[in-house]
């Protein structure tokens, strides 16, 4: 019993910081929530004035026939119009403006989401799958309206017309109206029993049904090795699994939601059992008037009937709790590397960089992939890094704009520690060109604009020029604007590197990152985008990630790095004569090369 009471407790905790954290939505929106409420109050004066006018004309006509004149029944007939005509308003305003408002907090929410992943840094992504954070992004937020604009409306209403009926009720009968409202506790302890379960069902359904869009967008994405490998009939299977898995969460939500409904319509019927036996016994008893018994029948049926438009509204008022909860789940993700107090913006970089006994883990408590690593490049320097995989040549390099944060020790950039830099000036200074080339989807313009957003027509073919790709873009269809397709589909291997090395020199950064660029081309491209690397690096701080060890014979440091650290540094001369690591890295790749 006392873990059952501790669960509620925690749970109710878990609630009122929910809530909390949600109010902050509203504030901007405090004045139209304001009018919703006064509106809301409003459409409650109409249900509660009927029984009060009814009791009026039935016990005027059995008690006093003579009250009930033309002229006060047209009066209250008039009254009870007005009120409706002003329901008929508030109603309107209600569900245009009201819904309006929690469209917007949908809209807020979804932009601060959107704007907190951008800030969340590369160890976050590596653990999570895109199609989970997609499914919170969209899926989530769908019902954050309904959640946002009724919640606050409903239990608003609800709580003004339990508490107005029992003070009016109380005045005509204190022992029946204690009596009825006593079936209030028991149907709210059991309708939040399930309503938890409700609400756990549901939050079982988002993360299977964002593993469902991740598993698709991972089938989708990789179609072409799919159909490679004539492997259309897993794919099928896998998604047959992952359908049936979000088949019998429904199932369970569903079962816990006719429990809801059920447990509710039951004691929706005991107060009317109550109401209606008790009431017959207290006329008969002589304790009430029939006109008191009339008001008590349609008070009960008042609350009743909000008491159902709230159950209407369970299934939406869950399904936006959890959105928002999922929704908060991503929200409370820590921002590991951001702007550090008092961090300036950089300009007129140099490029000198220094590693100052660095180490780093992924994890804190596990194995170093890097351990006390300590280098110095003058500006303008170039550096290649070899070594076999799983040395932390690419974790090295990425610590470098802070996709990772290093474990211990500095790096320094012109003298500076890079985490006293602003993140946005650091990376500006700082050029990637990757193996794996990420195109947008739009136009080849645009993706080359990526580099400098305010670049005019005439630099972006200016850059597209020195990255050699002027010429093969001015013969597609459209040339620069011409569409690449989803991630560059339309466009070879070559071609998309040409492209992001255009963007590298539009944004024109004083140090510069190859991680393997041409590793995944041909003979023929990689010629091609090896002159424009060339011409790229030329009077930049560059490191260089080389998987092919002749493009880098040219370079005036190579470091050899391993599981150890960084083992050996020298030219290529230097380091062949040494016969060490390098010299066996150089001679088994060159076994390999083709004739």
């Amino acid at each position: 019993m006392s873990n059952t009471n501790a669960e509620t407790r925690h749970g109710l905790r878990a609630n009122i910081a929910l809530f909390r954290n949600f109010l902050p939505y509203f504030r901007p929106y405090w004045r139209t929530l304001a009018l919703d409420l006064f509106f809301a109050a409003l459409t409650t004066l109409c249900d509660l004035a009927l029984p009060l006018i009814i009791r009026f004309f039935t016990d005027a006509a059995q008690n006093a026939p003579e009250k009930l004149s033309v002229g006060i029944v047209l009066l209250l007939g008039g009254i009870y119009l007005l009120l409706r005509l002003i329901d008929a308003a508030a109603n309107y305003y209600m569900q245009s403006i009201g819904h309006v408002m929690g469209t917007r907090i949908e809209t807020d929410m979804r932009r601060d989401m959107f704007c907190h992943l951008q800030r969340l840094s590369h160890s976050f992504y590596d653990g999570t799958k895109i199609g989970q954070i997609m499914s919170r992004i969209t899926t989530d937020l769908f019902d954050i309206t309904e959640f946002a604009h009724h919640m606050p409306e409903e239990y608003f209403i609800i709580t003004i017309k339990i508490l107005v009926a029992f003070v009016i009720l109380l005045t005509m009968n204190i022992p029946l109206t204690l009596i009825i409202f006593a079936i209030f506790p028991f149907m709210i302890f059991f309708s939040i029993k399930f309503s938890k379960r409700m609400r756990q069902s549901y939050k079982e359904s988002r993360h299977q049904l964002g593993e469902l869009n991740a598993q698709v967008e991972d089938s989708l994405s990789g179609i072409r090795v799919v159909k490679s490998f004539a492997n259309e009939h897993l794919e099928e299977e896998k998604f047959a699994r992952g359908n049936q898995g979000f088949l019998k969460i429904k199932r369970r939500m569903y079962s816990n939601m006719a429990g809801f409904h059920s447990v509710t319509r039951l004691f929706d019927g005991l107060m009317y059992i109550a109401v209606v036996v008790l009431g017959a016994l207290f006329l008969q008893a002589g304790q009430i008037s029939a006109a008191e018994y009339v008001a008590y029948l349609l008070y009960v049926s008042t609350l009743l009937t909000s008491i159902r438009r709230i159950i209407e509204f369970s299934e939406q008022l869950m399904r936006g709790l959890t959105g928002f909860e999922r929704f908060q789940e991503i929200m409370d993700e820590p921002v590991e590397i951001d702007d550090a107090p008092g961090a300036i913006d950089i300009k007129d970089v140099r490029g000198e960089i220094t590693f100052d006994h660095v180490s780093f883990a992924y994890d804190t408590g596990r194995q170093n992939v890097l351990t006390d690593i300590n280098l110095h490049v003058a500006p303008g320097e170039s550096i290649a890094l070899v070594g076999p995989s799983g040395g932390g040549k690419t974790t090295l390099l990425s610590l470098l704009p802070r996709f990772y944060e290093a474990t211990s020790g500095r790096i320094l950039l012109d003298g500076r520690d890079i985490r006293q830099c602003t993140l946005h000036s650091l990376r500006s200074q700082i050029g990637v060109v990757q193996q794996d080339v990420y195109l947008f989807s739009g136009t080849v313009i645009d993706n080359i604009r990526y580099g400098r957003p305010d670049a005019t027509d005439e630099e972006i073919i200016e850059a597209a020029k020195r990255a050699g790709a002027d010429e093969f873009i001015q013969e597609l269809e459209n040339g620069y604007y011409t569409y690449v397709g989803e991630h560059g589909a339309r466009l070879s291997g070559g071609q998309k590197q040409r492209i992001s090395i255009a963007r590298v020199f539009l944004k024109n950064p004083p140090v510069l990152i190859l991680d393997e660029a041409t590793s995944a081309l041909d003979n023929e491209s990689e010629h091609l985008v090896q002159l424009s690397l060339e011409r790229l690096m030329r009077g930049r701080t560059t490191f260089t990630i080389a998987h092919r060890l002749t493009t880098i014979r040219g370079a005036k440091v190579i470091l050899v790095l391993t599981e150890e650290g960084i083992v050996e540094q020298g030219s290529h001369e230097e380091l062949m004569a040494k016969k060490g690591v390098y010299y066996s890295l150089y001679r088994l790749y060159s076994q390999q090369e083709p004739a």
